[in-house]
C-alpha cells in the first residue's frame, strides 16, 4: 500500500497518513516518500504514551509528528480507558512490533526477528496476490453450485453485501417479494382437508419410503450432492419466499439458505459412512414426519427431510401454517433435485381437524419436530410409544462479568436477542450482570442505545435490521412486551412501529427477579431481561435454574472464569465471548439438553445426527476385534466375573479405542484459526434397565459401555442376578434397584431435567416419553452406538483473537478442553 500510495499522482490528490509504530515500516515509507519527492505530501502519526523515546527519535527525521489520544467527556471517561486497554492488548502480543521495542537495540535476536518478518513482508509484496473469494463470487448468486458436487464438505458461504453486484441482486428479490406468489401452487395441491383423504396419502408415502429404502445408502448420498446445486441455484427464491410468507430480512434469510446447501452435504457424507459401521448393519425405518417451525421455515426443514432421507426413510413433510410457502418451495427444489415425489411427501393441513389422525397413524414410524416443548407432550398423548424426536424451546441468557470488554458484550447481546425479531430457539432473551456490571451507567447506556438504534419494519424494506413477528404474539410474549412484573422497569419500551399486531420494536426491562415470569418463561420474541448476579456462581445458579438447556453464553476475558463456567454450564451449545445464535452445521452441531431435547436422539448438523434415525441389528460376527485396545476402566471386572464371551470382551476393548479416538476429548472438526469450535462429550448418567429374559451377556454389553462413559447409573431389573455378578456390579459403585418397570419410569419422569434409560430386552411398557429418553434395540459391539447413551453431547465456541490478535487466554483454555479424560 506504501508504494501504491506514495507516488506524485496520487498525493496530489490525496493527503497520505502513515500511522503506526513499526520502525522498518516508518524508515520503508520515509525513504520511499523521499525517493519519490512527496515528503510535503505525507504525515506520520503515532499513539500518545507508545514508545516515547521512538516517537522523539522518528520526529527528528521526518519533521511534525501527530500523536493521538481518545478525548472523551470525563464522564464517558471508562471509554477511553477501554480504548487503552484494547491499544495495549494488542502492543504486548508477540506478534506485535511494539513488544520488542525495548529490546531491539540490546537483544540481536529481538532485532533479527523483526527484521526477517519485515523482508518476508517485503518479498511477499513482490509477488502477485492472489484471487480472493470476492473476486470469484457469482454476480447473479444462484447461477452456479456453491462447490464441485465431489468436493470434501466445506460450509456454504453467505452472500457477500459488500460486493455492489450482491447489493443489487438482494434489492431485486426484495422488490420482488411484497408481490411473490412462490410455493403458492405447490402448497395449494398438497392439501388434505379430510381423515380418509390423509389416510390414503400416509399409505402411498409408506410405500414410496419402504422403496426408497431398497436404494443404496451411496445412491441417496448422491442424490443429496445434487439437492445441494439445487438450493444454491435458488437462492433467490427461497430467500424471497422466506421474506414474503416469513417476515425475514435477508441477512437472516440468506444465511439460511447457507445452511440448508450444508445440511444437503453434511448429511450425503454421513449417509456414506451408514454402511462402514462395525459389528452392525442399518435397517431403514420406511416412514418419517417432519413438522418444522415457521421462524427457520427453510433450513430446519431441509435439515429434518435431509436427514431422514439420508438415512433411508420416506419423508412426509407438513410445513409450519404460518410459513408453508416456504416448505412448499423447498419441496420442489427436492424434487427437482431427484429425490423422487414418492419419496418425499408434501402435506398441508388444518390439524385442527386432521392433525390428530396424521400423529396417531401406526404406519408413520417415526416423527421429527422442532418447536414447543407443549407440543411435543401433545403428540405423546395423542400416540403414547410415539417415536419422536423433537428439539424443543429454550430459555437462553449470557452472563457478562466484570473482566468482560463491555463494546464486544453489547455487540453480542442485542445480535443474539433480536435477529430475526428474538424468533429464534438459540435467542438470548436474558443478560444477567455480575458485579459491578450491573451498576455500570456504560454498559446499560451502550446498551439503550445499541437497542434503540436498530431500525424495525417491513421484510422487503433493506434498511429494517428487526422485522415484523410471524404470526400474533402469544399470551407470553404479549405478557413480555406489554406488562413489567414486580420490581421491573423499561430500559427500552417497545412500541409498535405499524398498526398491525406483528410489527413491534424490541424491549428491554430491567429487575427481572429469580423465578420470576420473565425468568422462566419462553416468550419468544423481541423482548430482553436484565437480571443481577453478585458472583459468578450465582450467575450459573440462575443460568441453570430454567428449565431448558439449548444455548448459553459467557463474556468474559479471565480464564479461570472461563473454565468454571464451561464445567457448570448446563446448555447444548455454549458460547464463549460471542453470541448465542447461527449455529452452523459441523462447525456448532445444533441440540440442547433437559427441556429441550425430547427423545433417544442426538445433535443436528452433527456425526451422529443420522445413527438415531435408523434401526441397527448385529452381525452374527461381532467384527471389532481389530479396533480393541486393552480395557483401562471398571468394566473389565464385571466382565471377568459373569465369563463373557470374547466378542463382549472386545466390544469393550473397542469401547476403550473409540474413547481415545474421540469421546474422550474435544475435538475441533472445523479448524478455525478465529474461533475454536469444540465437540466434546459429558456424561448423562443413563439409568439401565434389564428385563430380566434378555441374555446376560447383553445386560454386561451395555454396562461396560456405560461405565467407560463415565456412567454413574442405576441398574433397574425386574428380577435378579447371579450372587457373583450382582456383587461385582456393586462393587463398581453402581446401585441395583430391583423393581417393576413403571415403578422404574415414573423416578425416572421424576428427574428435575429429564433422563435417559439404556433398556436391555423389552420395553415393558408406557411411559412418558416427553421426559425420559429410551434408548432400546439389541445391544451391538460398536462402541460409538454403545457410548452415546451415555453421553451428553456439548458444542463448545470460543473467540480466539482479540480485534485480530490471537488470545493467549483463549488458546489455554482450548488446550485443556483438548486434553484428553482418562
Amino acid at each position: 500500500m506504501i508504494d501504491a500510495a506514495l507516488t506524485p499522482e496520487r498525493t496530489r490528490h490525496v493527503r497520505i497518513g502513515i500511522a503506526g509504530h513499526n520502525l522498518f515500516d516508518i524508515a520503508h515509507a520515509w525513504l520511499t516518500a523521499n525517493e519519490r519527492g512527496v515528503t510535503d505530501e505525507v504525515d506520520f502519526e503515532m499513539l500518545l504514551g507508545m514508545g516515547e523515546h521512538v516517537a522523539m527519535a522518528v520526529a527528528e527525521d521526518v519533521g511534525s509528528l501527530r500523536l493521538y489520544t481518545p478525548v472523551v467527556h470525563p464522564r464517558e471517561f471508562d471509554v477511553a480507558l477501554a480504548y487503552l486497554v484494547r491499544r495495549l492488548e494488542e502492543v504486548a502480543s508477540s506478534e506485535n512490533f511494539m513488544s520488542s521495542l525495548y529490546e531491539l537495540d540490546a537483544r540481536p535476536d529481538i532485532f533479527e526477528r523483526e527484521r526477517d518478518r519485515f523482508l518476508n513482508a517485503w518479498a511477499l509484496a513482490g509477488e502477485a496476490a492472489a484471487a480472493t473469494y470476492r473476486a470469484d463470487a457469482s454476480v447473479t448468486r444462484g447461477s452456479r453450485p456453491a462447490v464441485a458436487l465431489d468436493a470434501p464438505f466445506a460450509n456454504a458461504p453467505d452472500t457477500d453485501p459488500s460486493i455492489a453486484a450482491h447489493r443489487a441482486w438482494g434489492e431485486a428479490i426484495a422488490a420482488r417479494a411484497a408481490a411473490s406468489a412462490l410455493g403458492v401452487e405447490a402448497l395449494a395441491a398438497a392439501r388434505v382437508d379430510d381423515v380418509e383423504a390423509l389416510g390414503a396419502l400416509v399409505g402411498a408415502a409408506r410405500e414410496g419410503g419402504e422403496a426408497w429404502a431398497t436404494v443404496p445408502a451411496p445412491e441417496r448420498a448422491a442424490v443429496l450432492r445434487k439437492v445441494a446445486a439445487g438450493l444454491e441455484a435458488r437462492r433467490a427464491d427461497l430467500i424471497e419466499v422466506m421474506m414474503a410468507d416469513a417476515g425475514k430480512t435477508i441477512d437472516q434469510a440468506d444465511p439460511e439458505v447457507s445452511e440448508a446447501i450444508d445440511f444437503a452435504r453434511y448429511y450425503a457424507d454421513r449417509a456414506d459412512e451408514l454402511e462402514t459401521y462395525v459389528g452392525v448393519y442399518f435397517v431403514p425405518r420406511p416412514l418419517t414426519l417432519v413438522t418444522p417451525p415457521w421462524n427457520f421455515p427453510v433450513a430446519i426443514p431441509a435439515g429434518s427431510t435431509l436427514a431422514a432421507l439420508a438415512a433411508g426413510s420416506g419423508v412426509i413433510l407438513k410445513p409450519a401454517e404460518q410459513a408453508a410457502r416456504c416448505g412448499a418451495l423447498l419441496a420442489e427444489v427436492l424434487w427437482e433435485a431427484g429425490v423422487p415425489r414418492s419419496a418425499l411427501t408434501l402435506l398441508d393441513i388444518d390439524p385442527e381437524q386432521v392433525g390428530d389422525a396424521l400423529i396417531g397413524d401406526e404406519r408413520i414410524d417415526q416423527v421429527i419436530l422442532t418447536g414447543a416443548y407443549e407440543t411435543a407432550e401433545r403428540f405423546h398423548t395423542i400416540r403414547p410409544g410415539l417415536r419422536l424426536f423433537a428439539e424443543t424451546s429454550g430459555k437462553n441468557s449470557v452472563v457478562v462479568m466484570p473482566s468482560a470488554d463491555m463494546d464486544l458484550a453489547v455487540r453480542d447481546v442485542v445480535a443474539s436477542a433480536f435477529g430475526h425479531a428474538g424468533q429464534k430457539c438459540s435467542a438470548a432473551s436474558l443478560v444477567i450482570l455480575v458485579g459491578s456490571v450491573a451498576e455500570s451507567r456504560r454498559f446499560l447506556t451502550q446498551l439503550e442505545d445499541a437497542v434503540t438504534s436498530l431500525v424495525a419494519g417491513p421484510a422487503h424494506d433493506l434498511s429494517s435490521q428487526v422485522g415484523p413477528l410471524a404470526e400474533s404474539p402469544s399470551p407470553k410474549l404479549q405478557r413480555a412486551l406489554t406488562t413489567l412484573e414486580a420490581g421491573e422497569t423499561w430500559l427500552v419500551e417497545p412500541s409498535q412501529w405499524a398498526d398491525e399486531d406483528v410489527a413491534w420494536t424490541p424491549g428491554v426491562k430491567q429487575g427481572v427477579a429469580p423465578g420470576s415470569f420473565f425468568h422462566m418463561t419462553e416468550c419468544f420474541g423481541p423482548a430482553l431481561g436484565i437480571m443481577r448476579a453478585a458472583t459468578l456462581e450465582h450467575a450459573l445458579e440462575l443460568q441453570n435454574q430454567v428449565e431448558y438447556g439449548l444455548t448459553a453464553g459467557l463474556h468474559s476475558l479471565d480464564e479461570h472464569e472461563i473454565d468454571f463456567w464451561l464445567d457448570h454450564v448446563e446448555a447444548g451449545n455454549v458460547y464463549v465471548n460471542r453470541g448465542t445464535t447461527g449455529a452452523i452445521v459441523q462447525r456448532q452441531p445444533f441440540g440442547g439438553w433437559k427441556k429441550s431435547v425430547v427423545g433417544a436422539t442426538f445433535k443436528a448438523g452433527g456425526p451422529h445426527y443420522l445413527l438415531s434415525l435408523t434401526d441397527w441389528a448385529r452381525t452374527e460376527d461381532a467384527e471389532v476385534a481389530d479396533l480393541a485396545v486393552p480395557v483401562k476402566f471398571r468394566a473389565g471386572r464385571v466382565i471377568d466375573v459373569s465369563h463373557a464371551p470374547d466378542w463382549v470382551k472386545e466390544a469393550a476393548g473397542a469401547d476403550q479405542a473409540e474413547w481415545e479416538r474421540i469421546f474422550g476429548q474435544a475435538v475441533d472438526r472445523s479448524g478455525m484459526a478465529s474461533e475454536a469450535n469444540l465437540l466434546r462429550y459429558r456424561p448423562s448418567y443413563a439409568d439401565v434397565r434389564w428385563d430380566g429374559d434378555a441374555p446376560l451377556l447383553d445386560l454386561i454389553r451395555v454396562l461396560a459401555a456405560g461405565l467407560r462413559a463415565g456412567g454413574k447409573a442405576i441398574v433397574s431389573v425386574s428380577g435378579s442376578f447371579p450372587p457373583e455378578v450382582g456383587q461385582a456390579i456393586l462393587s463398581l459403585g453402581l446401585e441395583v434397584r430391583v423393581e417393576s418397570w413403571d415403578t422404574c419410569m415414573k423416578r425416572l419422569a421424576k428427574k428435575p431435567h429429564g433422563a435417559r434409560v439404556r433398556v436391555v430386552g423389552r420395553i415393558e411398557g408406557p411411559y412418558d416419553a416427553a421426559k425420559v429418553a429410551v434408548f432400546g434395540g439389541p445391544p451391538t459391539s460398536n462402541p460409538t452406538l454403545e457410548l452415546l447413551p451415555f453421553l451428553r453431547e456439548q458444542s463448545v465456541s470460543i473467540t480466539m483473537h482479540r480485534f485480530g490478535t490471537p488470545y493467549a487466554t483463549a488458546q489455554r483454555v482450548v488446550e485443556r478442553l483438548k486434553a484428553p479424560i482418562e
